[in-house]
Order: structure tokens, then sequence, then C-alpha cells
């Protein structure tokens, strides 16, 4: 199925209705990613309260998260999962949901049923999480985020380098240690409340979009809420398209999305995972890098080949490239790294063909 063109008018956008049926009228194969925060199905029963006696206030009352049983819950799950998987592109996107222990076993075995490729679990690991007032059972610090692709076929954007780079040079893990939503980051409404029970911290959004997208990408939202999905979105360069119920969470949404400002460095446009235009020893020659008369010095030796007419370098009448010379003079059948063992003399100094690689690269990015 070829890729559709996603409806202008709706880019950047929060559209008031309902997920499902909002999901089936967008067009198929349009969509390069999708953040979803449903409904985690975790009523409780009576009010909870804090240690000092107040209440607590958690998602009891919140019509969203109302459902009459298991059954009804996996069905709402198979239908916006298939609609999901209906308008994710085909040759390349993902899907990223999260939930917690009430809901996140569902939510995989649906995605397994409907044919998605599950790529990682990975667990946000709450560093300052709520207590368990009542003392009844462990704290619960965690919630689990599914990165699915569509189909096994479809592939994946993966920025691994610039994860790594994010985490001290650290290959990042699928363990994420990063404090819910607190203090000026969590959305108040006009009565100082806090505006949503479940909001995501920014943090979180920032990992998946910086790792799993790149700058231009379009990221859905079924779920939109407070928006963090969308405000990230535009603060990474990003676009978006929102669906949200709730009117009230759709205005606070739009304001605090319109507030946002769009930053461009090296992560957000995952420099370091950006493959650099390949180089042949002849494009430096004939760009006039390294002239057709001059010595390549075979490391910081004296011994030296010239430029070949035909190949590379020309050395006691043999043409060879640089590699497999540079494996010959090494005393070795495999060949060598020949950007490194050669080298050219500059200014009285001998530096590897790597360095006037990497000159001849930045001339044709700029």
């Amino acid at each position: 199925m070829r890729n559709q063109p996603f409806p202008t008018e709706l880019i950047n956008t929060i559209t008031l209705g309902d997920a499902i049926e909002t999901l089936r009228a967008l067009p198929s194969s349009s969509v390069d990613m999708i953040f979803a925060d449903p409904p985690y199905n975790m009523q409780v029963e009576g009010t909870l309260k804090r240690t000092n006696g107040t209440d607590f206030k958690g998602v009891e009352g919140s019509a969203w998260d109302e459902f009459d049983s298991i059954a009804q819950y996996k069905e709402f799950t198979r239908q916006w999962l298939t609609e999901a998987q209906r308008v994710l592109k085909n040759d390349k996107s993902s899907l990223w949901v999260i939930g917690s222990f009430q809901n996140i076993y569902i939510v995989g075995d649906v995605l397994q049923e409907l044919g998605y490729w599950l790529v990682n679990d990975i667990i946000w690991s709450k560093t300052n999480p709520t207590p368990n007032f009542l003392g009844t059972k462990f704290v619960n610090r965690q919630e689990t985020l599914l990165w699915a692709t569509p189909t096994p076929k479809t592939k994946y954007h993966f920025n691994y380098k610039t994860m790594k780079e994010l985490n001290g040079g650290k290959q990042m893990t699928s363990v994420w240690d990063i404090p819910v939503s607190a203090g000026g980051e969590r959305i108040k409404d006009d009565n100082g409340e806090k505006l949503h029970p479940t909001q995501k911290p920014e943090k979180l959004l920032y990992n998946v979009i910086i790792s799993a997208s790149k700058p231009g990408d379009l990221i859905v939202d079924p779920f939109m809420g407070s928006g963090t999905t969308g405000a990230m979105a535009k603060r990474l360069g990003r676009s978006f398209f929102g669906i949200e119920r709730d009117e009230t969470y759709r205005k606070y949404a739009l304001r605090r999305i319109a507030a946002e400002t769009e930053i461009s460095d090296e992560f957000t446009n995952a420099t370091f995972d950006i493959t650099p235009p390949r180089v042949k020893f002849r494009d430096l020659v004939e760009a006039n890098f390294i002239s057709d008369d001059e010595k390549i010095y075979f490391r910081k030796s004296e011994i030296f080949a010239n430029v070949s007419s035909t190949k590379e370098l020309l050395f006691n009448g043999e043409h060879y490239g640089i590699s497999k010379l540079g494996g010959v003079l090494s005393g070795s059948d495999v060949n060598a790294n020949g950007w490194e063992v050669w080298h050219v003399e500059r200014n009285g100094n001998r530096i590897p063909l790597s360095v006037m690689r990497d000159e001849y690269r930045e001339r044709l990015l700029k």
C-alpha cells in the first residue's frame, strides 16, 4: 500500500471527538508515529485517603476511564488499535502505547493478535511515585511503554547514536528513570487545581520522540489529554495531530501548545545518526584536495605511493585501493583502514586521509 497524504488542515490541530471514530476518518498509511496514552481502566472503590486525612484525587469520577467489564475494555482496545494499525505508514512507522498493570497486558495481547510487531518494552521508573496510602501492597513506581510496528515487515526509525549520546556515551537501556510531572510542569486549571490526573512528564515524551522520529514527522495522539505529546512535538520540530473527547482538556492543551517554542539542536536533529556522504579516494583527487603528483605516505614512514591514474594508489608499478595496499604493507591478508594508514603532508606535518575526507564532506554539506 502506498503512503497517503495526511489532511493538511488537520496538521497541528486537536479534534474534539471520539478517538475510534476520528481515527476511522483518517487516510490509510499516512502517519509516521502514534503515541497513545489510553484509559487505564483503573477505577477504584471509594475514596483514597492520604496519611494526613485529605482526599487523594486519582481517576475516580473520570468518565473516560470507566468500563463495565474487562471484555468491554478489551473490545475498546481492539477497535482503536485496529484503526491505528491502518493509519500508520506501511513502509516505515511505529506505535508507542503506555499503560500500567491494570491494562498493559490486555494492550500487549491485542497488539499481537492484530499482527503488530513488538520492538521493545520500556519501563518508566518513577523517581517520585505516589505512596501506597493504605499500606496494603508495594508502592507502584513503574509504567510500561510498548513500542511496536504495524506489521513485522514495517521498518521503524531509531536514533540509536543520538540516544547513546543523550545517555552520556552509554547504550540507552529500556528502563527510564523520570519523575512524575510536578511543579511548574504540572498543568493547572483556572482554579489552580491539577488539570489531568494522568499527565505524562515532558521528559518521557522527549525520549520517545527523539528516539523514534525525525524532524517533520507527523505524530498522532488519539488521547491527547493535557497536550504533552503536542507540546513536545512542536518543541522538537515535529508535526502533530491530537484527538480529545473533553473540551476542557482540549482548551488547555491548545493553550499550552501555543506557548511552546521550537528548538533545534544536535538531539532534535539526530545529528549523531546522520550517515555521512560516501567518499572515494578519487573524489579527493578530482576535487583538488590531493594533487595527481603528490606522495601519499604509509603511516608516518618514508614509504610512499603515488596517485594512480586508473584506481587509487600506484606502488611498485601495481595499482591498489588504499585499503588493499595498506593491508599488504602491514603484512596482512586483511585490508587495512586506508583512510587512517595513509597520510599526506601539509605544512610539514603528516595528516591521515580521513582528515582530508572530513574536510571534503564538510564542503559537500554546505
